[in-house]
């Protein structure tokens, strides 16, 4: 058995509200600010939704595949694991909500995080409410291959972003 790895990068920003204090899920969203009741957002005005992560991507998470999610913002950057879920439905057009719980809805794109909100690095979270921080965000899928199963092609992955 080997190990096939899907990556995926989303373009965001902080914003002065992130709070990031929720302990059981981590929010990034499309929507252009938040308000101090969003305290699992952690990045706004996010490049995609689930609805656009490649068909690829998606068949790894609904594989169960293991999903690392590394958030980077100034110089400041940390790393959440968490896993897919055959339940998914990736569909959401504007948030990816990470859980620490196996609860699965539309805007859920893995579950059994290590980490929420409130477990990010506090560096971090200081550097995701400065307003129009860049933050970029790597979404690695890693999933087990039978032996004999080909290695996928690779993606096309570009950690330049534009907006």
């Amino acid at each position: 058995m080997g190990q096939a790895s899907l990556k995926e990068g989303v373009l965001a920003y902080g914003h002065k509200n992130i709070l990031a204090l929720h302990p059981t899920t981590l929010e990034i969203t499309r929507d252009e600010g938040v308000t101090r009741r969003g305290d699992c957002i952690v990045a706004v005005r996010a490049d995609k939704g689930l609805r656009e992560l490649s068909p690829r991507f998606k068949e790894a998470l609904r594989d169960g595949a293991k999903l690392v999610i590394e958030i980077e913002c100034g110089d400041k950057r940390d790393r959440i694991i968490a896993f897919g879920d055959e339940r998914l439905t990736l569909k959401h057009s504007s948030d990816m909500v990470i859980r620490k719980s196996d609860y699965v809805c539309d805007r859920t794109i893995a579950v059994r995080a290590d980490k929420a909100a409130i477990d990010i690095s506090r560096d971090l979270v200081s550097e995701l409410r400065k307003p129009d921080q860049r933050v970029t965000i790597i979404l690695t899928a890693t999933r087990w291959r039978a032996s004999g199963e080909s290695n996928p092609r690779p993606l096309s992955f570009s950690p330049h972003f534009s907006r």
